[in-house]
């Protein structure tokens, strides 16, 4: 088993462990026995009272782990200015659903002040047997020639958000995001012997907004916005005057389950790409012109820890 495979499943299986305890725990709690010799008798859940942080501290700390999977709406992609402009939906085998896991660590100093890292993997392997040539930078693929598909953008993103609500009830926060992309495109025939790639670790910085807002019966709704848009170098994490834009934007319900612990269900579109010519192109045999919009819909469940 490889190690992307272990990790899905350890995360969906401590998911699903969780969300089983948290359930049984209430089922515990309001249980209540019938007994003609005895009466009715109320049993507390043992962890009604377990907590991850103090509230007289003024650092509280946030565990995050969300688990469901992502279907691709639109993916194309082009290496060279004479390649094709390749439908991976419609051609690449991309027209099913994949794994969706998000990570997240948070740090709220102060009730006002919130740090969030955040790791996201995305990691689509497709095969398929081509119906038209293709051509991607110097490597041209026959009709009816079997192909590996490779599509790899995990990402790393650091935030900074400043509640502007003073209840604790209730947050819509504003600030900034630091997203650390580490992209790895591959197209290679199955023996190997004909392949064109992309490799790029870069910065791109982005704005963010995110609320949260109680309901009674201890429900919540909330939403997170990180998006930005740029057609200037170094803005969008490029070395070269390249159009770049991403958004990830998010809407969930759910409900305080223990005073430690919450579930929820997250609807999710994420999507960008970028097209332009980079100057300094690290792979052979291509010009460095890439074109590469993804567009995405993800239904997740998540638990958050605090």
């Amino acid at each position: 088993m490889n190690r992307p495979n272990r990790v899905s499943r350890i995360c969906c299986w401590f998911l699903l462990l969780v969300s089983i305890s948290s359930f049984a725990s209430i089922a515990a709690a309001e249980k209540k026995t019938s007994s003609k010799m005895k009466p009715l008798k109320y049993v507390p859940s043992p962890l009604k009272d377990v907590r991850l942080n103090d509230p007289r501290s003024p650092f509280q700390f946030t565990l995050a782990l969300e688990a469901g999977f992502t279907g691709i709406a639109d993916h194309v992609v082009q290496f060279g200015k004479s390649g094709t402009e390749f439908n991976y939906v419609k051609d690449g085998g991309q027209d099913n659903l994949y794994l969706f896991l998000r990570l997240s660590f948070e740090m709220m100093i102060q009730k006002r002040h919130h740090f969030v890292f955040l790791y996201q993997p995305l990691d689509i392997r497709t095969q398929t047997i081509l119906r038209d040539r293709l051509v991607q930078d110097q490597a041209t693929f026959e009709a009816g020639e079997a192909v590996d598909f490779r599509y790899g953008f995990d990402f790393y993103r650091i935030s900074y958000l400043y509640d502007f609500l003073e209840t604790p009830k209730h947050e819509l926060s504003f600030g900034l995001s630091l997203q650390i992309r580490n992209a790895t495109i591959v197209f290679s025939n199955v023996s190997g012997t004909k392949r064109s790639y992309r490799n790029d670790v870069g910065p791109v910085p982005i704005l963010k907004s995110r609320g949260n807002f109680s309901l009674p019966h201890q429900l919540f709704f909330g939403f997170e916005v990180d998006g930005f848009y740029a057609p200037i170098a170094y803005l969008n994490g490029s070395n070269s005057d390249v159009e770049g834009a991403i958004l990830d934007a998010s809407l969930r319900f759910g409900r305080r389950v223990l005073p430690l612990m919450d579930l929820y269900f997250n609807i999710r579109y994420l999507g960008g790409g970028g097209v332009g010519t980079s100057s300094n192109a690290n792979e052979p045999n291509t010009d460095g012109y890439t074109l590469n919009w993804l567009h995405t819909f993800i239904f997740s469940l998540g638990v958050r820890v605090h």
